[in-house]
């Protein structure tokens, strides 16, 4: 039996109060009847003994004081799911958006999800081919785990999201079984429309359930779009054996929804305004990526998220590099260069890439080439630095190959195009290609064996078109000269 409340205590924004509300519980959801028949969901966000506060999800306008009528329905948020989602598109609230009907449901399960043991979880290994050299040779997506991308206001992430789900795929066999969830939050409607022709034009749109929470829906619907896009993760990782990438944007649009919110209900504020448990609600979505024990699917995660005026130390990116696996940083000099994707490789990393790459998995010499890119990248940007001082007449021999293979190097490596999809034997090549610029020398982090079946450097030369006495010529000499 379950008992209809009439009437409402107090109103304020889109929250409503009850009072002499029994067997309530936290997150139930709610049904609404207005006096002209129609009915509004909400969600109990507060209790206080017998006083509970319900986030209405459709607003309060009309919405009366005496005459509402409210009923519990016993059970917090639930999301329809079948096989039938992928290639739909639906609100933030999960209802289907696209014009198709309604999902025919298999099973429904509850948003917040399903409490994991850490002893099933399986250590993540094997990686995500992304299509995108930067990432999968620097810092490589490891399947099951969180990555973060770092961007800022301006940059092309959302172009960046799209070549991703576009092009990613697993790397093995079964790569048939791979899906990408892909959610939006508060964003435009001309944003919302571009992903949508984007993914349908590629021709990705059957392996892809969208979310889409537009900038004026209503916030609480802005809170649920993520834990609806992982709840589906999640049906089709673990029943159907999948292994899904979900992609969810704007991870700051998220958490400015979580402060008003907070704010509406009185909290007491954090930093920046931000509620206290920022960091445990950020963790209740990105813990949910991961592998467990027995099952064959996966969920990885890439929150993206926009640092306000670029800064990392700002609460969203902070809270986010302390629960994740790593970052992928968008780089705004090498944006304004017009390099795409602008991806900062220095300040980016991926934790786990050690243990998903190299024999067995993508090539023997992965490793190796990351580490002497990485080397020899942070190496151009101290000379650089140098450079800025004492002019670039003044650099040694050494030097200036290094800031030729920095010019190479962005422009062939990082610089790649949106249309471009490049596998890891084709980007690990190119790594070798760069590298071969340099003298061989130089290459340090590599065992003297695998620089020998893979150094050419007159291959490099030809390739990058470059003149054979700058580059090879005023070594001879220096090294004749210190000989």
């Amino acid at each position: 039996m379950s008992l209809q409340y009439i009437g409402l205590s107090e109103i304020n924004g889109s929250l409503v109060v009850l009072d002499h509300v029994q067997g309530a519980s936290y997150d139930e959801m709610v049904e609404l009847q207005l006096d002209n028949g129609t009915t509004r969901l909400g969600r109990i966000v507060q209790i206080e003994g017998e006083r509970v506060v319900v986030q209405v999800f459709e607003g309060t306008n009309d919405l009366s004081l005496s005459n509402t009528k409210t009923k519990l329905v016993g059970h917090p948020m639930e999301l329809a799911l079948s096989r039938e989602i992928l290639g739909r598109v639906f609100s933030g609230a999960g209802k289907p958006i696209d014009g198709l009907g309604d999902i025919y449901a298999v099973k429904t399960a509850d948003i917040n999800g399903q409490p994991l043991n850490p002893v099933g979880r399986v250590y993540p290994r094997n990686y995500i081919n992304t299509g995108i050299s930067s990432i999968d040779c620097l810092m490589t997506l490891i399947r099951g785990q969180k990555l973060p991308i770092f961007s800022g206001s301006g940059m092309p992430h959302n172009q960046l999201a799209v070549q991703i789900v576009k092009q990613a795929k697993v790397a093995d066999d079964n790569g048939k079984g791979f899906a990408v969830v892909f959610a939006a939050m508060g964003v435009t409607n001309d944003v919302a429309d571009y992903f949508r022709r984007s993914f349908e034009e590629a021709g990705v749109m059957e392996r892809v359930v969208m979310f889409l929470n537009l900038s004026n829906d209503p916030i609480i619907e802005r809170i649920l779009t993520p834990r609806c896009a992982l709840t589906a993760a999640e049906y089709l990782a673990f029943e159907h054996n999948m292994h899904v990438l979900v992609i969810y944007t704007d991870v700051t649009s998220y958490c400015e929804a979580l402060r008003e919110f907070s704010s509406s209900k009185g909290e007491i504020p954090g930093r920046k305004g931000y509620p206290g448990y920022l960091y445990s609600d950020l963790a209740s979505l990105y813990e949910r990526a991961g592998i467990i024990k027995g099952a064959e699917g996966s969920v990885t995660q890439i929150p993206i998220l926009t640092m306000p005026n670029n800064d990392i130390t700002h609460p969203v990116p902070d809270l986010t590099g302390y629960i994740t696996e790593g970052q992928i940083t968008l780089d705004s000099e090498l944006n304004a260069m017009g390099i795409y994707p602008p991806i900062g490789v220095l300040p980016s990393l991926s934790r786990l890439m050690k243990d998903g790459i190299g024999e067995g998995y993508t090539r023997a010499d992965h490793s190796d080439v990351s580490n002497q890119l990485f080397a020899c990248y942070n190496h151009v940007q101290e000379v650089r630095s140098l450079t800025s001082v004492i002019g670039e007449d003044e650099l040694s021999p050494t030097d200036k190959k290094y800031m030729e293979f920095g010019k190479l190097f962005e422009q062939h490596f990082i610089n790649q195009g949106f249309d471009v999809n490049r596998s890891i034997v084709e980007t690990l090549d190119l790594g070798w290609n760069l590298l071969s610029v340099l003298p061989k020398g130089e290459l340090d982090r590599i065992d003297n064996a695998v620089v020998d079946q893979h150094y050419d450097h007159e291959k490099a030369i030809k390739d990058f078109g470059l003149s054979e006495d700058t580059i090879i010529k005023e070594l001879h000499n220096a090294n004749a000269a210190g000989n």
